[in-house]
């Protein structure tokens, strides 16, 4: 399946607008290809971060778990 592009507009540091278009050049790929690999890189990064944080959180006890058969006979599933 296809996945529908979305145009943004983005502000870079300088350095790193040099660093993009070099890499671009080096790979003949296009800046926007490469800007959505190196995201796609970093949220997965992020999943990890936020999955220690919240799991952290649970240790402590400032989160509590809900079990899944509740949650879902409370949606109706």
């Amino acid at each position: 399946m296809i996945e529908k592009h979305v145009r943004m507009n983005v502000t870079l540091p300088e350095s790193v607008a040099r660093e993009l278009t070099l890499i671009a050049d080096e790979f003949n790929d296009k800046k926007s290809r490469i800007v959505a690999k190196a995201l796609e890189l970093y949220f997965d990064e992020i999943d990890g971060q936020i999955a220690e944080k919240r799991l952290n959180e649970l240790k402590q006890g400032g989160t509590k778990l809900v079990d899944a058969e509740k949650v879902w006979k409370e949606l109706g599933l």
